[in-house]
């Protein structure tokens, strides 16, 4: 308004020719300006304070944020999410394991620990409560021995595992994660270690409990294990209703460590946090609950494409009076994408015959089609035939013909059909031959010679 408000000004000035251009001018800039798009909101960061950190999620790998997250980190007790997997897919969760004199010898005074005592019986379960919850070095070194034999095999067995995973900065020297210059990895194979031991479900509602509650054993009365993760402390000032766990960590040389997940609208998300600053309220954590509230006011599941839209109409050769095809999208597509994703900059490519010749009947397969943004793979559909398509009186003729031509019982029938006559051919010549050979032949009467006379 104030533009076209300046324009009706100097069509009053004493310049009347400069007046005039200076409103076109302006009418011109109105003119453009409404035509051009509104921008979106851009993505914001978050500048997680940390000095490496990874969230994604987990279903499709989608990266929404990363820092550093190659960069060669040591990871405190986030080792022992490698240790609980390793335990679970090598122990029975009821076997019983006695404490063991030798299970503390590497437990510093310093550590953390879940208050085991030699000579106590346990169960494998109850020692992963105690193993991440109250992160206990002493449960580490118990399982370690209890499942491996001893501690160097236990901690080889993660390092292979490791390398299982894909895992390529990352070496174990111990089951805790009490520190060691050759004990380190990376926040992007602490990912992969935390994807594989999520999906055991024994893991997943372990590490998601926020107390636990120890029965009596031989040696020690019933007691509550603590979990040191806060999010998921009810009553702790940064208690994060979705969150689902995972594992604190803290040493000296690694700062504080958190690796978490949490679930909300639908959509689960797994972080890695490490290298945060010390405080009353380590910083690892109220880092990852900042970091979740981010991505879940930012990002959402968006729908690309929905089934049964039809994608192309297409030209199909023989069909019915020129019917045509539709071609559409056999399932629904849809992604975690950020709030500001411009949906006009999504492409498509399609795998379809280069002809389509009927007939079709609606549901056939007949392709996929290929969703991406920015060169990243957003997914794949298939496509099916929208709808039937008949073929032509003619064509259907045409086809009748040639199936019968092509059939092997026509050629069959064809053969001995030419077998048949070549027989009756050759019937009807031997019978003439015989013929011929079977008639008497008649002597002509010799020539009388007539009289003479004289």
């Amino acid at each position: 308004m104030a533009l076209l408000l300046r324009a009706h000004d100097v069509t009053s000035s004493p310049h009347p020719l400069r007046a005039r251009i200076c409103a076109l001018a302006c009418l011109i800039a109105l003119t453009l300006s409404a035509l051009a798009p509104t921008a979106a909101a851009a993505l914001t960061d978050p500048a997680l304070e940390a000095t490496a950190a990874l969230l994604v999620e987990p279903t499709s790998g989608t990266v929404l944020y990363e820092l550093n997250a190659d960069e060669t980190r040591y990871p405190a007790s986030t080792t022992k999410i490698m240790t609980a997997l390793i335990t679970l897919e090598n122990a029975d969760l009821t076997q019983q394991v006695t404490v063991e004199e030798g299970d503390f010898t590497n437990v510093t005074a310093d550590s953390s620990v879940a208050g085991f005592e030699p000579g106590e019986v346990l169960t494998v379960e109850q020692l992963l409560y105690g193993l991440m919850l109250p992160s206990g070095n002493d449960a580490s070194y118990i399982l370690a021995r209890a499942v491996a034999g001893d501690v160097d095999t236990f901690v080889q067995m993660m390092n292979d595992r490791a390398a299982e995973l894909g895992c390529t900065g990352t070496h174990f020297a111990n089951p805790c994660g009490l520190h060691d210059d050759n004990h380190y990895t990376t926040a992007r194979d602490l990912m992969r270690i935390t994807q594989a031991a999520m999906a055991n479900p024994t893991f997943a509602q372990i590490v998601s409990t926020p107390s636990f509650e120890l029965p009596a054993t031989n040696l020690q009365e019933a007691r509550t294990l603590e979990n040191s993760n806060l999010l998921l402390d009810s009553t702790s000032s940064v208690y994060y209703a979705p969150a689902q766990g995972i594992k604190t960590g803290n040493t000296t040389e690694a700062g504080r460590c958190l690796v978490a997940a949490a679930s909300q609208d639908d959509v689960t998300l797994y972080s890695v946090v490490l290298g945060c600053a010390d405080a009353e309220i380590p910083a690892s954590l109220t880092e990852t609950k900042r970091l979740f509230e981010w991505a879940y006011a930012e990002w959402s599941v968006q729908e690309i494409v929905t089934a049964g839209t039809a994608l192309q109409t297409v030209d199909v050769v023989d069909a019915h009076q020129g019917e045509q095809l539709q071609v559409t999208a056999d399932g629904t597509l849809a992604k975690l994408l950020p709030n500001d994703t411009d949906h006009a900059a999504i492409t498509v490519s399609f795998d379809l015959p280069e002809e389509f010749c009927a007939p079709y009947t609606q549901g056939d397969v007949i392709g996929s089609a290929t969703y991406t943004l920015n060169g990243e793979l957003l997914g794949k559909v298939t496509l099916s035939a929208g709808n039937d398509v008949d073929l032509s009186a003619l064509a259907q003729i045409r086809h009748i013909a040639l199936g019968i031509i092509s059939s092997p019982i026509t050629w069959v029938v064809l053969g001995v059909f030419v077998v048949l006559i070549i027989a009756s051919i050759m019937r009807g010549w031997q019978q003439r031959r015989r013929r011929l050979t079977s008639q008497p032949r008649h002597s002509q009467p010799p020539r009388s010679r007539g009289a003479h006379f004289k």
